[in-house]
């Protein structure tokens, strides 16, 4: 639990399903829902949404609120948002993703988007979001071989290299030219998705 001793306020954390962020969209934010329930311990927000709004409504998000004499006060941030098992004929297109990352998205609770412990931002996309997303940054003649699965919500996308087995996780940028400029984040998908499971991934700079 966060505490800001100077203006007294105390940070906690909820966990909602989408009706709920839906009425906190309509205050801006601004407004915490009646009878959602806030907790003092991240980890305990995170196995509600994972465990019971997911599996009920497919989606649990994990919000962050400054709290003075136990009432929420100021902005509410989104710390993470988790969905449920990707539907299996989404990977039928192609191209032929690893195991790892089929059976992650495939998992009961995935992290679509949010804050880690480590204090890096991640978006993960599922596979009919990511060809888009290959489709409009046109990479086929520059990026032989390439699988989209994230990104750090800005300039910085984490691809897989499907020309090598197992296919390392590399971070390139929105302007990259090829695989030259790629840099490794991980030595192949499973070690990605548990550093993300465990909150500890961070970015690997040149």
């Amino acid at each position: 639990m966060g505490n800001d001793l100077d203006r007294g306020l105390v940070t906690r954390w909820g966990a909602a399903g989408a009706a709920d962020v839906e009425r906190i969209e309509a205050g801006d934010w601004r407004e915490w829902p009646s009878g959602l329930r806030l907790f003092d311990d991240r980890l305990a927000a995170v196995r509600v949404a994972r465990e019971k709004l997911v599996p009920e409504e497919g989606a649990g998000h994990v919000l962050r609120v400054q709290t003075r004499d136990g009432e929420p006060v100021g902005v509410i941030v989104e710390e993470a948002d988790y969905r449920g098992p990707v539907p299996e004929p989404e990977f039928a297109d192609g191209p032929e993703l690893p195991e790892a990352w089929r059976r992650y998205l495939r998992s009961p609770s995935w992290l679509r988007r949010g804050w880690l412990p480590s204090g890096k931002y991640i978006w993960l996309y599922p596979p009919a979001q990511a060809r888009q997303i290959l489709r409009i940054w046109e990479t086929e003649g520059t990026h032989p071989g390439i699988a989209l699965i994230g990104g750090d919500g800005g300039l910085e996308n984490f691809v897989v290299d499907l020309r090598q087995d197992p296919a390392p996780v590399l971070m390139v940028s929105n302007a990259s030219e090829g695989w030259d400029d790629a840099v490794v984040q991980a030595p192949d998908v499973a070690t990605f998705v548990a550093r993300v499971e465990d909150g500890t991934f961070d970015l690997i700079w040149r």
